[in-house]
């Protein structure tokens, strides 16, 4: 795994990848359409955001490549890569709890905030994918 170059893409298994942390400017690319939405990225070292119709999705403190994004009602999953561990931010359903796993391991539940937001930490080194995958209760 490495960093998109698109910034942005869909891939074959029809989920999503975008990110590259690589970058010592912010880029963004925006109003790319993914079945029916239009998405919006802003990446670069320090921070990766991701949007859906203008509102948050995705966002990680330092920057991070995210491959093979997938959600549902009931789930998310992701594999992540980056410099140094992140703190990643997702949006959730208000005060619904999830389990959490990374690389097929169960870390615990977390309580989304009121506000639909998800924070985890992850620690990650530069070269390697962390699967992560919640699941909601």
């Amino acid at each position: 795994m490495s960093v998109i170059a698109e910034l942005l893409k869909v891939e074959e298994d029809g989920t999503l990848s975008f990110g590259n942390y690589d970058l010592e400017v912010k880029s963004k690319l925006s109003d790319f359409e993914f079945n029916g939405d239009l998405y919006k990225v802003k990446t670069f070292k320090e921070i990766t955001k991701l949007e859906r119709n203008g509102m948050f999705v995705y966002e990680s403190v330092p920057g991070t490549a995210v491959n093979n994004f997938f959600e549902s009602d009931s789930e998310m999953k992701f594999q992540v890569e980056g410099v140094d561990d992140a703190q990643i931010t997702v949006e959730a359903e208000n005060g619904a709890e999830y389990k959490v796993y990374v690389d097929d391991v169960n870390v615990g539940t977390v309580t989304a905030n009121l506000g639909g937001k998800l924070v985890l930490s992850v620690e990650l080194n530069e070269g390697k994918a962390v699967n992560v995958k919640l699941i909601k209760e």
